[in-house]
Parts: structure tokens; C-alpha cells; sequence
């Protein structure tokens, strides 16, 4: 570009005014800033590589050179991280994250603790306040985790119980009940 006019300051920083309006300013440490000709777009080019960019309508990409990472905050709040394994990271102005992995796998934070994450494979995990987990399989199955027990429910209405101590119910759309204990041993099976 053409230079229309120089300024240089005693403290060594340098300002160039670009014929198409843009400013360059050029600071002694190596860092420089451009400003558009629009007067609202900046690109800070910082000596260490780090990038600021400012955008007319304010948002804000920030690239850290060292980690290869990419913060975007948008003007209504929304940030968005994006790193150099491909881990993308929004956070929500009302406090909710979303993490999506490099495998695709999405995990949702919630304000009020709960926890939700979606697997490439389909199955969706969802962990509540107080610990306890439902996990839905691709293949219709449920799992439900609590401190007491661990339930599995087979698309066929076959429900699976294993308690913490050990003992296993099994419940058969038939109405079969089967208990085991801890080693595996029956104790109980209605056989219909």
C-alpha cells in the first residue's frame, strides 16, 4: 500500500497513514497494529505471534501463537475456543459449555450441574446433580446408574439389576424373576 504520511514519535513508535485510509502503527518491541480505513477493524499483530482482531461489529478473535488457539468472544457474550487438536469449546453468556472433542463427541455442561454427552457411536450419557446416570445405547438398551444399584433395560422388556452388594435381579417380559448373589449362585428363579 501506499504510504500517504509518516509520523515518528520519540518513544520510538512509528504511525504510517495508508492512501487507503488504513493506519499502521509499528511499536519498538516488535508489535504492530492496523487499523481499517472503517476506523472499527483492527488487527493487533503482537511480538510473540499472538493475533487480536477486532471486527466492526465487536467481536473479538484472539489467536495464541504458542498453543495454536483461537478465542472468539462474539458482542452477545457467546466465546467460542477452538484448539490446535481440533477440541472446539463454546461458552454461553447464561453459564451452559458445550465441548465438542476431535472424535465428535459432544459434552453439554449445564448451569444447574447436569451433564450431558453425545458419542459418535449415538449413545447419549446424562449424569445428574446428585451423581446418578442414565446411559440410552444405539441399540435401544438403557443403563441407569445410582449408588445403590446399576439397571440395564433391554429393548424386549428384560430389566437387569446389580445392586451394590453384589446381588443381580433379572426381570423377563414373561414375568420370570431371577435372583443371584454376589458369586453368581441362584437363589431364586421363577420359572414360567
Amino acid at each position: 500500500e501506499e504510504i500517504q504520511r509518516e509520523i515518528a514519535y520519540p518513544d520510538g513508535k512509528v504511525e504510517k497513514l495508508l492512501k487507503n485510509g488504513c493506519h499502521l502503527i509499528f511499536f519498538p518491541n516488535g508489535t504492530w497494529k492496523k487499523v481499517g480505513s472503517d476506523g472499527k477493524t483492527m488487527t493487533i499483530t503482537f511480538f510473540n505471534g499472538d493475533v487480536k482482531q477486532i471486527m466492526p461489529d465487536q467481536t473479538v478473535i484472539y489467536y495464541y501463537a504458542d498453543a495454536k488457539t483461537t478465542h472468539t468472544t462474539y458482542s452477545d457474550g457467546l466465546e467460542v475456543l477452538q484448539f490446535s487438536n481440533g477440541q472446539i469449546e463454546k461458552h454461553y453468556p447464561d453459564g451452559k459449555k458445550e465441548i465438542t472433542f476431535p472424535d465428535q463427541t459432544i459434552k453439554s455442561l449445564f448451569t444447574d450441574g447436569q451433564e450431558e454427552s453425545i458419542f459418535p457411536d449415538g449413545t447419549i450419557v446424562r449424569v445428574q446433580r446428585d451423581g446418578s446416570k442414565t446411559i440410552e445405547f444405539s441399540n435401544g438398551q438403557r443403563e441407569l446408574h445410582t449408588s445403590q444399584f446399576k439397571r440395564r433395560e433391554y429393548p424386549d422388556g428384560t430389566v437387569k439389576t446389580v445392586y451394590t452388594n453384589g446381588h443381580q435381579e433379572t426381570k423377563y417380559v414373561s414375568g420370570r424373576v431371577r435372583v443371584k448373589d454376589k458369586d453368581g449362585n441362584i437363589l431364586m428363579d421363577t420359572k414360567l
